[in-house]
């Protein structure tokens, strides 16, 4: 009796998964008639509108991405073990040798250094290796209609399909990752509108396989986003003993002599660069702050963390960057 009513109870729980698929999936497609009314109406064109959407149904497993959390959060230590690795600093190198010509072009026209750009790529899409096998608009209905930010991923809808409707990429080829990040420098679709380059002008700004309109899509965001060619991004620091520890992760920028004067210094125990430029010390996390890991960073810093909210992010790309000169 016992296993039978177990195996009700699992009956039921199936019962109502799919019933509650099928609901959601026959509302998607009511939503879809509509939604493909409202992007007409915005300007991209009916057939490419259905022929985007044609086959495009209703994905759970894109829901279930979207709203799951990670169930634990890994430290710095661990974040650079698997990030900055000698593998990939190796394969930077030899990138960036093999593709000089084309990278010292694109750093003299963005102002943008070449080692930025292949760290970017590298930590982004391992130099554009994972990117992702959603296609894009797909993955972006499933999220306008059942997910947490509707109208952000509704925008990113309708950008997506106005990139099919200028012929940047071909619908086969229309793919990323599960939340609309595309390419291989994972742009979302309003970002390819803002910072994607068809740096070898002919007629596409191709993120996901040419190269040129990688590099200089990349160049074009950091520039956009206030980098300063004049400077680095930052440097690993030694604070002094009585180090007012309230400065660290504080957000407000200070002038560079001010941390001189208070004792901060490079991992070489030499003074900080002479120069008129703000700064902020940051640590990655707590873990990295009781081992002493300090970074000083400047607003190049500040470019790469509009790329990717992330300290970790930053500090890894920034520190890849180094390895890579």
């Amino acid at each position: 009796m016992l296993k039978l009513f177990f195996v009700s109870i699992s009956l039921i729980t199936l019962l109502s998964q799919h019933n509650a698929y099928s609901a959601s999936a026959e509302g998607f497609n009511s939503w879809k008639k509509s939604f493909t009314e409202e992007a007409v109406q915005k300007g991209i064109r009916r057939a490419t509108v259905e022929n985007a959407l044609r086959d495009v149904s209703y994905n759970p497993k894109i829901v279930q991405l979207d709203r799951s959390q990670p169930e634990f959060k890994i430290n710095f230590q661990e974040y650079k073990r698997k990030v900055i690795t000698e593998a990939r600093i190796n394969k930077a190198k030899k990138l960036l040798k093999e593709n000089y010509k084309l990278l010292d072009e694109v750093e003299r026209f963005y102002g943008v250094p070449k080692r930025f750009i292949v760290a970017l790529w590298g930590v982004e899409t391992s130099f554009g290796e994972v990117t992702g096998n959603f296609y894009i608009p797909a993955a972006l209905a499933t999220l306008a209609y059942d997910g947490r930010r509707q109208e952000f991923f509704k925008a990113e809808l309708l950008h997506s399909l106005k990139i099919l409707d200028e012929g940047h990429i071909s619908k086969d080829k229309f793919k990323g990752s599960w939340a609309g990040a595309m390419g291989q420098c994972q742009f979302m679709p309003s970002s390819f509108f803002k910072f994607a380059q068809d740096y070898n002008q002919d007629g596409k700004k191709d993120i996901w396989a040419t190269r040129p309109d990688v590099f200089a899509s990349i160049a074009n965001y950091l520039l956009s986003v206030g980098w300063n060619q004049k400077y680095n991004w930052g440097q690993r620091v030694i604070l002094p003993v009585r180090f007012n520890k309230s400065l660290v992760n504080d957000k407000i920028n200070r002038p560079l002599q001010f941390f001189n004067k208070m004792g901060v210094r490079t991992l070489t125990g030499r003074f900080l660069p002479f120069e008129n430029i703000n700064a902020r010390i940051i640590s990655p996390d707590d873990d990295a702050a009781r081992r002493g890991e300090y970074y000083i960073v400047y607003s190049n810093f500040d470019a790469i963390m509009h790329w990717n909210r992330s300290t970790y992010f930053a500090t890894s790309v920034g520190l890849i960057a180094d390895s890579i000169e």
